[in-house]
């Protein structure tokens, strides 16, 4: 798809425009749902550049993380819908099985590590930090998401969805520092 123009001038005055024409606040809860999504896109991106000047283990992952990114582009667009004025288009649902997709590469890169030995810091890797920026975005998005659906209408695979893909960016990032053999730091209890 060529983009003939980029800007229009339309969102100068702080307004933009939704599925179906609609038009919100840039400040709407809605907006910062679905752009939280993009947000962690992005990250999901840099990462994945991250994990391609890694060992040919790593493309799987990559491959992974770019199947994610399609699927963000679907939950983009269904909080971008909003289904009291307008229909969702089938771009903007994802796909049966998605979810438990993402359970079975947690349970997977879950079996070949070790017992956690208690709560770890964020780190390692470069690659596997950028997992743990991935992960509180995702959270982040998935409190955006919440406060959406408690005053619109949000399909619960939507909030599944984005719940399990931060559990699986959390082993991810165990999985990469695993694979290339650093160990994670875990937090100390610092007394006074």
């Amino acid at each position: 798809m060529k983009i003939t123009k980029v800007y229009t001038r339309r969102g100068d005055a702080g307004q933009t425009d939704i599925i179906g024409g609609i038009r919100i606040s840039k400040t709407d809860v809605r907006l910062e749902a679905y752009g939280t999504v993009d947000e962690l896109s992005s990250h999901l991106g840099l990462l994945a550049a991250m994990l391609n000047q890694c060992d040919d283990a790593s493309k799987a992952e990559r491959d992974n993380i770019i199947r994610i990114q399609n699927n963000l582009f679907n939950v983009c667009s269904h909080l971008a819908t909003d289904q009291s004025q307008t229909p969702l288009y089938p771009s903007a649902q994802l796909a049966e099985g998605e979810t438990q997709l993402l359970e079975q590469a947690i349970d997977s890169m879950n079996a070949q590590l070790a017992e956690p030995q208690g709560f770890i810091l964020p780190g390692g890797t470069m690659a596997a930090a950028q997992a743990h920026v991935c992960r509180t975005v995702c959270r982040r998005a998935e409190r955006r998401i919440a406060a959406l659906a408690e005053i619109a209408i949000v399909g619960p695979e939507i909030s599944q969805y984005i719940n399990r893909l931060s559990d699986y960016l959390f082993i991810l990032a165990k999985i990469i520092n695993f694979n290339t053999g650093h160990s994670e730091i875990v937090w100390q209890k610092t007394c006074k």
